[in-house]
């Protein structure tokens, strides 16, 4: 029986790793080495694609015959992109921003699958931000202390609660990876009979 070439999600975020699992096969997480800056001149969309191709890229010299997804995941208020906060105070500033606005949280996976082309795939979420005053931000970041999430928020957790509405096709891409992306790529990839 042919055994199916190791599969590889080229990120150590927890987050990714946990949403990965619900598809159901043996992965290994690893984490690539890249520089996750923004370009001059790129949009949120091509940064997304970018990052997502070269986190994949990144690790295929060390497992040319793994099938390897890298992903990102970017917020953008028009033009302004943001990332994790990293503090209680620029989480709070970032959904001060946000509050009461619409805006994108693009989501890219790429798929390197062994010696073949790489193949990728972006999705786009409208997300609709409650208006929030300044004590409901803080209570919410002091609740849910999204510190390490995009965009200051957990839509899994208490996030939920900011939000009036959500537009787009796969809800597991606000979580952080497009799961029906991910599959559709593998699938025309030849998995699982590489």
């Amino acid at each position: 029986m042919h055994r199916p070439p190791s599969l590889i999600l080229a990120s150590q975020s927890p987050y990714k790793r946990r949403l990965f699992g619900r598809l159901g096969i043996d992965f290994e997480a690893k984490s690539p080495a890249i520089d996750e800056r923004r370009r001059d001149g790129e949009s949120a969309p091509e940064m997304a694609r970018r990052l997502a191709i070269e986190k994949a890229q990144a690790l295929a010299a060390d497992h040319p015959d793994a099938f390897i997804i890298g992903s990102d995941q970017v917020i953008a208020l028009e033009e302004q992109l943001f990332q994790k906060p990293g503090t209680p105070q620029r989480a709070i500033d970032q959904l001060q921003k946000l509050q009461g606005k619409t805006h994108r949280l693009i989501n890219s996976v790429a798929l390197y699958p062994g010696e073949e082309t790489i193949t990728h795939s972006t999705t786009v979420y409208e997300m609709v931000m409650r208006p929030l005053s300044i004590d409901q931000i803080q209570s919410y970041v002091a609740e849910d202390n999204p510190i390490d999430c995009a965009g200051s928020y957990r839509i899994e957790s208490a996030g939920i609660r900011l939000f009036e509405a959500t537009r787009g096709d796969d809800p597991t891409a606000i979580e952080g990876i497009p799961l029906t992306r991910v599959w559709t790529l593998l699938l025309k990839a030849g998995w699982p009979n590489g």
